[in-house]
């Protein structure tokens, strides 16, 4: 490191020699003994990624650590403010951290912690800070209400059926599938483009479906909403036309006068012949170009004047989707999608643009400076448009930090000239474009520190001869020590040849010889002191193959061996590695890896191949390979192998012997292995047993013996065809008896009666005797009693021995011995058995019983006293049986069942019960022997409960109505109470109309619905009732039968004119609401990527903005002049804006203000229009049938009206004009009123008094009380 000593005064000429002698920065070291103590300012170590958005199932973890010296103390702020973590109980700081834990697990909102999140880490060095940490909370919001209108495309049209799912926080994954949960298949005419979006290039018969579903799949929430299904119709015109409803829909001009025929390609996306899009570098791009025609179009991709990045591409949807990965400035450029079909092609060009948020060069790194020193620490960054770098230093901008003379700001370097104790710091470079923003930090620390070596003590280097050697000498002070080398026995400084002394402080010799070996001292120096380390070189010689495998050729099933003899260092550990054709050995016994040697038995064609040997040390290794070539041979006829011979007993000791023998031919099938057998002529005269395998490729095997045994060995050789015959006994060995070595196994010790104890045991075999006169000597006691043991001797061939006159069920130690004339066995530890059970003699007591409900019982009771039960407690048996139901006097008891409660439980639940029942009970104890008395018989009720379903139910339909009729219920489980009926109209569609309710009484079995609409299905629902309620129900389906008269067209009079045919009227929709609408900003301002979507009484927006943190949502209705509402966004990207009212418009925008107030920035205006609120009630007045029955009505009445006119016109008599006809004066004469009709009287039937009479000439009314008029 080179130093400047002048102190800072300012002026080009200091910066000139900065320049030219800039301070090397020194590495903090990582040994935390060198930290420990060591000043050192804050380090954000770990932190929570800049977006997070939050699961609101899950609390809220924010992360932040740090190291320095002393510990850093930690603090938030929260959207630019102070948050203070204590006076929030739901927020927690982690200890020896500043993680914060906020707890949102009782179900508080996480809205109210969104926002930006920063920590701070600081002591008395410097303070450091953390990125901006941006909370958001996952959202998953509803799908508009919408109605789907039915889609009606004529056969090879193209379609889109639109998605149009909420935003989302993630953004949802989109899928469509039918009803049945599967997807809806795709293929190169129908695909889902990348906004959801299903598209068709042309559409079959077979696309005609009801049911075409799209999904949103949240993925934080792990919520999946639904779409409503969009139907689609596919109408083959030409089909059409030799109907009736073709003639209609050709007259009406719907479709045009044929289907749609083969033509050539166009763009369905993106529209047009060319677009831009524009991503970021280290992104991924994703270009999509879907295209409609007849016959289906085929999609290519190329780029104009230059080749896809190789590695880096691939082609999705049918080739319909280009996707490249991990973009660079190179992939910029001109994309041409071409669609294809035999009636022509058409292009598309999609000119990419390739910007990028800020990425590092070169972070700044931390620097260690000593006291007058001088160094460079730099931000540099890439980005485009090129980021802005500012600097701060201890968290504040570095224009408002205390002015610093040895500190020189020049864009995004910082300049430091001899700096003094005390200025330790630590800098942040933040660099920012209109993509995104970096955050680093990184401390100068002005140290005085004298020199410690980091390098381990006696550190031993081991090298192999001609190699290059690396000793270490790592070290740490302030100033930068100096490091010098020296050889023990040498006393000159080593730096020369064959020493290079690199900077770092490590020594390098190119080329180490044995010569070089021996002890190194190397010494660190600065101005405040020095220190030394020493270190060992030992130079080894290297490992070298002596003997390599040759080339082999071997007849199939002949064995192959290839040798390979290594020389090595001796003090180095050699492992030997065999490989065929550079891989691994098969893995098959056939091939042995010996100590220098391959064999491979059995050879075939397949183990024709390369064979190395590689020898490894933990310095070097050396490899030798050959080939192994396998030929086919004479045809040889194997047989079993000679038997073994000349066997020999060698080293022969009390307990083993050594058994060598000389195999026989083997017949050209190699020997797999030797079995040796012994004969005991003491004990088993002639008879011979297995007693040991050893593989084929050995001759000699040791032989573990038994004591007092006449052994005679003899030994069979086994190849693939068999065995050999046995080979001739070897002479006997005769092993001298002892003591036993083994007791008998197997002891246990139980009653068979309730006054005794058995104990058993295993016998020992003859070889386990070791001796004569083998007994065995069986001890028992009391166990936890002061007691004698008590023995008694038995032959082996016995093998149970029985106490008598024991207590019931005691517990006893147990202890059975081998013994022999030459001792006993080993003492063996005491086994714990208990004496014989007896009936337990106790009941259980207190037994209760409460029906917790109408099918399960609880129950309870006392535990009988331990010394009642005469054994081990096993359990307790549960006997309980239905004695007969509560509604049914001549119903019978049922068969007993039995509930078994294990151990000392003393409650449980008795399930499985009939409803309204008596039922008994009783408890039993049980042990191993068996049950004990019965307690008392308890009775107890089960209450009612809901009764099962209806026997059946049948309908009987009519005109305008339906009879029922069903059975009682088999299973009533009470007293039924009555019957719920229910019954709704179904559509043509399986929608259900409004549901209807009657209540029926428990002795009705029929009733009829009258007033029904006629030809219409009705779904109808019976249950049955107890006070516990309603029971399952039973469904049944019919319709009402259709009127036939009201179908018919109503008759035109002749002459008349013809009136318009009756056909129904298309009821009234409800237009969606309209998609918002948004003018994309241009690239390069603050705000990106604009979106919203519309709810009932709201609007969720999401945006992408670079920028100042004072952002605002501001709305108002459509062109009113109310002034903008404002709502502040907290640091989020997303604001849910509620209390819209439904049905209106709105103008939304996104704003930033400045800390006066006025917007800097702002985007376009967004249009949403809120839904108004769908009626979901069926209006009747819609309906084609209610339409066509007012018609028929509005008819008669016209005829009737018809009538009445003819007749009147007629003239008939009534009797008040034999009245008028006695008066002739003209005055007296009725008058006809304006309305062309005649006053008249009218009397109301039973009533004298007069409603209307005739008015004579004074305008006078006459009263009579005995005419009336009859009115025609």
């Amino acid at each position: 490191m080179d130093r400047k000593r002048k102190w800072c005064v300012g002026g080009g000429a200091v910066l000139w020699v900065l320049l030219a002698h800039v301070a090397v920065a020194l590495e903090v070291p990582l040994d935390p003994k060198v930290l420990e103590g060591l000043p050192q300012p804050p380090t954000i170590t770990y932190q929570s990624p800049k977006d997070y958005i939050i699961d609101p199932r899950e609390n809220i973890n924010i992360n932040c650590e740090a190291k320095g010296q002393p510990h850093p103390s930690f603090s938030w702020t929260l959207n630019g403010t102070h948050f203070d973590v204590d006076k929030d109980p739901k927020v927690t700081m982690q200890p020896s951290s500043g993680s914060l834990v906020i707890d949102i697990s009782d179900g508080d909102k996480g809205e109210a912690y969104e926002g930006v999140f920063q920590c701070t880490a600081r002591n008395e060095h410097g303070t450091a800070v953390s990125s901006n940490v941006v909370v958001r909370q996952s959202r998953s919001p509803l799908w508009s209400k919408e109605s789907n209108e039915p889609r009606i495309v004529q056969l090879g049209d193209s379609l889109i059926l639109h998605c149009r799912p909420p935003v989302g926080l993630p953004p949802p994954i989109i899928f469509w599938m039918d009803p049945w949960f599967k997807r809806l298949p795709q293929n190169s005419r129908v695909s889902q483009a990348l906004n959801g979006d299903m598209y068709f290039s042309n559409v079959l018969m077979e696309d005609s479906h009801s049911d075409y579903i799209c999904y949103a799949r949240f993925t934080h929430t792990q919520t999946i909403q639904q779409k409503q299904p969009i139907t689609v119709r596919v109408l083959d015109m030409e089909a059409m036309n030799e109907t009736v409803l073709a003639s209609f829909i050709n007259e009406t001009d719907l479709f045009g006068d044929s289907p749609t025929g083969d033509r050539k390609p166009s763009f369905m996306v993106p529209p047009g012949t060319s677009s831009t899009f524009m991503v970021l570098k280290g992104e991924t791009l994703q270009l999509e170009c879907i295209a409609e025609g007849l016959p289906t179009p085929e999609i290519s991709w190329s780029k104009d004047n230059g080749n896809f990045p190789e590695g880096r591409f691939l082609f999705k949807n049918y080739q319909k989707t280009l996707e490249v990965i991990k973009v660079t400035e190179a992939d910029a450029g001109n994309y041409r999608c071409t669609a294809k079909n035999s009636k022509g092609l058409t292009h598309h060009v999609i000119t990419v643009e390739v910007k990028a948020a800020p990425y590092w060069t070169g972070a700044p790194r931390n620097l260690i400076l000593a006291p007058k020193e001088s160094g460079v620490m730099t931000c540099l960054v890439g980005g485009n448009p090129k980021p802005t770098v500012t600097w701060s230093v201890n968290g504040v901008p570095i224009e408002n930090a205390p002015n610093d003379t040895c500190r020189e700001v020049k864009g995004d370097t910082i300049f430091l000239t001899d700096v003094r104790t005390g200025s330790s710091a630590v800098y942040q470079c933040n660099a920012s474009n209109e993509f995104g923003y970096l955050m680093a930090n990184a401390f100068v620390n002005v140290l005085s520190e004298p020199p410690r070596v980091l390098t381990p003590p006696n550190n031993v280097y081991q090298v192999i001869t001609n190699s290059p050697a690396l000793l270490h000498c790592a070290s740490f002070g302030s100033p930068i020590p100096t490091i010098t080398w020296f050889k023990e026995g040498q006393p000159s400084v080593l730096n020369g040849d064959p020493y290079v002394l690199h900077t770092n402080g490590t020594l390098e010799i190119h080329v180490a010889q044995p010569l070089h070996s021996g002890k190194y001292t190397c010494i660190a120096k600065n101005d405040l002191g020095s220190r030394e380390n020493h270190v060992h070189l030992q130079v080894k010689e290297p490992t070298r193959i002596l003997m390599q495998p040759e080339y082999k050729v071997v007849q199939r099933n002949r064995k192959a061996v290839f040798d390979c003899k290594v020389k090595h260092d001796p003090s180095l550990v050699p492992t030997m590695i065999w490989l065929k054709d550079d891989e691994d050995l098969p893995d098959d016994d056939r091939f042995v890896i010996g100590a220098d040697s391959l064999s491979i038995s059995d050879v075939t064609v397949a183990d024709e191949g390369r064979y190395t040997c590689i020898m490894n040390t933990t310095l070097d290794q050396d490899s030798a390979s050959a080939t192994l070539t396998v030929v086919e041979a004479a045809p040889i006829v194997d047989e079993q192998p000679d038997p073994p011979a000349d066997l020999e007993l060698t080293d022969q000791l009390a307990r083993s012997v050594q058994l060598t023998w000389i195999p026989g031919d083997e017949h050209n099938s190699q020997t797999q292995k030797f079995l040796i057998q012994y004969e005991d002529s003491r004990h088993d005269k002639g008879v011979w047993v297995n007693m040991t395998e050893v593989p084929g490729t050995k001759t000699t095997a040791r032989l573990d013996l038994s004591p007092y045994v006449w052994y005679s060995f003899r030994v069979l050789a086994l190849n693939g065809v068999g065995f050999s015959e046995p080979s001739a006994p070897s002479e006997q060995y005769r092993t001298s008896p002892s003591k036993p070595d083994d007791n008998p196994s197997d002891v246990q010790g139980f009653g068979t009666e309730p006054n005794n104890l058995v104990i058993s045991w295993k016998k020992l075999t003859e070889l386990q005797a070791n001796g004569p006169a083998l007994t065995i000597l069986v001890s028992w006691k009391q166990k936890d009693v002061e007691q004698e043991w008590n023995n008694d001797a038995v032959d082996n061939n016995i093998t149970e021995y029985v106490v008598s006159d024991t207590p019931t069920f005691v517990p006893y130690d147990i202890k059975v011995q081998a013994t022999n004339l030459f001792g006993n066995a080993p003492e063996p530890e005491p086994v714990v058995g208990y004496s014989g059970e007896d009936f337990p003699s106790g009941a259980p007591a207190s037994v209760k019983v409460e029906a917790g409900n109408d099918t399960i019982a609880e129950i309870s009771w006392e535990p009988v006293p331990m010394a009642t039960v005469n054994g081990r407690l096993k359990g307790y048996k549960v006997y309980y049986w239905r004695e007969k139901s509560l509604l049914k006097e001549e119903s019978q008891p049922e068969e007993v069942k039995v509930m078994i409660f294990s151990g000392n439980k003393t409650e449980g639940k008795l399930p499985g019960l009939h409803p309204f029942s008596l039922y008994n009970l009783q408890i039993k104890v049980f042990n191993g022997k068996g049950e004990g008395p019965q307690s008392a018989t308890q009775t107890f009720e089960t209450p009612e409960g809901v009764p099962g379903r209806p026997a059946f139910l049948t309908i009987t339909p009519s005109l305008d109505s339906l009879i029922l009729e069903w059975g009682p219920p088999e299973e009533d489980n009470g007293r039924l109470t009555g019957y719920t009926l229910q019954y709704q109209p179904v559509n043509n569609t399986s929608e259900l109309g409004p549901m209807e309710e009657m209540n029926l009484a428990a002795n009705e079995t029929m009733v009829t619905l009258a007033k029904l609409k006629y030809s219409t299905r009705y779904k109808v629902y019976i249950s049955a009732n107890t006070i516990k309620g309603s029971g399952p129900t039973r469904t049944e389906e019919a319709a009402t039968i259709i009127d036939e008269v009201l179908m018919r067209p109503p008759t035109v009079a002749v002459g008349t004119g013809p009136t318009e045919p009756p056909h129904p009227t298309s009821p009234p929709t409800q237009s969606p609401p309209l998609s918002p609408v948004f003018k994309g900003l241009p690239i390069g301002q603050p705000f990106r990527r604009v979106n919203s979507s519309v709810e009932e009484n709201g609007a969720f927006i999401t945006w992408e903005y670079s920028g100042p943190d004072n952002v605002y949502v501001e709305y108002n209705v459509e062109n009113s002049k109310d002034a903008w509402t404002k709502e502040p966004v907290n640091g989020t990207q997303t604001h849910l804006i509620k209390g819209l009212k439904a049905g209106m418009t709105y103008r939304v925008r996104v704003v930033a203000k400045d800390h006066s107030d006025q917007t800097m920035h702002s985007t376009d205006e967004l249009v949403i229009t809120v839904p108004a609120m769908p009626n979901t009630q069926v209006d009747i007045a819609t309906q084609g049938w209610f339409i066509g029955l007012m018609c028929a009505v509005a008819l008669l009445i016209l005829i009737l009206l018809i009538v009445c006119f003819i007749k009147r016109n007629k003239g008939g008599k009534y009797p008040v004009k034999e009245k008028e006809d006695q008066h002739q004066d003209p005055e007296v004469q009725p008058m006809k009123e304006d309305d062309g009709t005649f006053g008249e009287y009218r009397k109301r039937t039973g009533d004298n008094s007069i409603y209307n009479s005739i008015p004579d000439a004074t305008g006078k009314r006459e009263s009579s009380s005995s005419s009336s008029c009859i009115m025609n």
